[in-house]
């Protein structure tokens, strides 16, 4: 009989709230669940913030938070589900950086902590409480942290740059359209 220690159960504990958070909020966007406002409402509020396409950002975002949140939550591919989570959380934590860091006043404390959980639950796995383990972590191995971390990030600054440059140009008057839909 294996015998869990307090490490899988507060890496289970970390992955079920940090991830449920996660996927919540995700569904919110996609399905217009608990509140939201689905993906016509978001795509239109991600437009008027900079992203364009508004309906496909807001379909990434949804699914990067949904998506990333149910694996986290499970503890299935946790590198990859951790690593799109942050991206997602990364993004949000751009649109909100004007206003400072605490929450309360608009600022982006919630998107990046919750960013940060997802990070480091990828860097430190999902523990033996979690379908990784369950499957003998083949969706989990050493060399899939860098590589979805570094993925995310490289196509996390693409996203957000050009939602900054879009941003800069508008309040300059100079809005140009990347996208067609």
């Amino acid at each position: 009989m294996t015998c869990y220690d307090r490490r899988d159960l507060g890496l289970l504990l970390l992955r079920l709230s940090t991830g449920g958070v996660l996927a919540a909020h995700g569904t919110q966007k996609l399905f217009g669940w608990f509140g939201g406002h689905g993906l016509e409402g978001t795509g239109q509020y991600m437009e008027s913030i900079g992203f364009a396409p508004g309906k496909l950002s807001a379909t990434a975002s949804g699914l990067a938070e949904a998506g990333g949140g149910t694996l986290l939550a499970l503890g299935l591919a946790t590198p990859a589900a951790g690593a799109a989570a942050a991206g997602g959380m990364a993004g949000a934590a751009a649109v909100h950086m004007p206003h400072g860091f605490f929450a309360q006043e608009g600022g982006y404390e919630y998107a990046a902590t919750l960013g940060l959980a997802a990070a480091g639950l990828a860097v430190a796995g999902p523990g033996r409480l979690s379908l990784d383990h369950a499957l003998g972590h083949v969706f989990d191995r050493g060399w899939m942290v860098p590589v979805a971390l570094g993925v995310t990030a490289a196509a996390t600054a693409v996203v957000v740059g050009a939602r900054n440059r879009r941003v800069r140009q508008q309040a300059e008057g100079e809005q140009e359209t990347l996208f067609e839909e």
